[in-house]
């Protein structure tokens, strides 16, 4: 009989100053959505009468992640506290020179899994669950990551890799 020890997804902060986010609950899907952007001639025609189309760029890939389930309700404590990592993630510009400063990235794991290089687009969530004096103690927690590539990378200098914690070199989304 195996014994498979629960891993919890997370969002890996790839700078020094930023917290990795980890899950309470993992997700039950994962939603990547991917296109890429085409131009269209607007006098020239094929011999069917359809728009010629030229290959523009790739967008970068997004992943969405819905239902996040956070709950302290046994604890009886706040679960707002769970929450501040994630705004801090789209919050992340303060007055004065924060206004310059980038995003927070991350690396999207899901225990041997790396998914995605990226940043926090949007976070959405719900309080679900109260205690009688009005403590939230259930959230539901709604997440749109955004790929971005290595600081580092310049065109043309091939596919950009990710390199995680434990020193592994991961040059692809999908291992």
């Amino acid at each position: 009989m195996s014994t498979t020890r629960l891993v919890k997804a997370k969002l890996i902060a790839t700078e020094t100053g930023n917290s990795d986010i980890e899950f309470m609950f993992n997700p039950n899907q994962l939603d990547f959505s991917q296109q890429i952007n085409l131009t269209r001639s607007e006098g020239a025609r094929t011999g069917r009468g359809l728009p010629k189309v030229s290959f523009a760029y790739p967008e970068p890939c997004t992943l969405s992640i819905n239902d996040i389930i956070f709950d302290t309700y046994e604890d009886g404590t706040s679960v707002l506290k769970h929450l501040k990592k994630f705004e801090k993630a789209v919050n992340f510009a303060e007055a004065g020179e924060g206004k310059e400063k980038r995003p927070p990235v991350y690396v999207f794991t899901w225990g041997d899994q790396q998914y995605i290089r990226c940043f926090v687009t949007s976070v959405n969530y719900s309080l679900t669950l109260f205690l009688p004096d009005g403590t939230p103690v259930r959230a539901k927690v709604s997440l749109t990551l955004e790929e971005v590539d290595e600081s580092i990378a310049q065109p043309g200098m091939g596919t950009p890799s990710t390199v995680n914690r434990n020193g592994d070199n991961r040059s692809s989304r999908l291992k």
